[in-house]
């Protein structure tokens, strides 16, 4: 899968660059205007950032951030934070080395990257959780554990137990544990 940044980024940064020199040319008859277009020029320059951001390439054994390609196996940690379009989100790498990947796509392509690098970050913690118990799934060897240290409950008083183990005995002497006699039957 390949994560371009969306145009839409391009189009509104170049929006905000013409917004720019329009309030500069304002801003010679009418001060006030200059506030206006500093503020326009600042928003362009932080869209065209992020408009011109690196591709992000979910590979079988990679994470491929533009020129720099991050083996699955080496990332410790995968942290979002509060920003969901664009996407920001913390990886940790196995050296302690903490990336921000940004991603200034639409959302549906913001929560697909997502969903594919806490996918194919099996050795990682997802927002401090641990992989299989973020997604649901159990460790077998957890399982077979727990079942050999269920605990045994009582559930018959020991007098109760001797009178089951009596009626048991008779039930498999003579067959049945009704005392008529199938002459009694309508």
């Amino acid at each position: 899968m390949r994560y371009t940044p969306s145009r839409q980024y391009l189009t509104a940064g170049l929006v905000a660059a013409a917004l720019a020199v329009v309030s500069a040319v304002f801003a010679t008859e009418w001060i006030i205007a200059l506030v206006g277009a500093v503020l326009f020029f600042l928003s362009a320059m932080a869209v065209m950032l992020l408009a011109f951001r690196p591709t992000i390439e979910i590979q079988e054994q990679f994470l491929v951030v533009g020129r720099r390609a991050i083996p699955w196996v080496d990332v410790r940690r995968v942290d979002r934070t509060g920003w969901i379009s664009p996407l920001a989100v913390f990886v940790t790498l196995v050296n302690d080395e903490r990336l921000l990947l940004v991603y200034p796509g639409d959302l549906d392509s913001a929560n697909s990257l997502l969903r594919h690098i806490r996918r194919n970050s099996r050795e990682a913690l997802i927002d401090g959780i641990p992989w299989l118990e973020f997604w649901g799934e159990s460790p077998v060897v957890a399982v077979e554990k727990k079942e050999a240290t269920a605990p045994k409950f009582q559930l018959l008083r020991p007098e109760d137990e001797a009178e089951v183990e009596r009626l048991f005995q008779v039930l498999k002497t003579v067959g049945h544990l009704d005392t008529r006699q199938p002459s009694d039957e309508k």
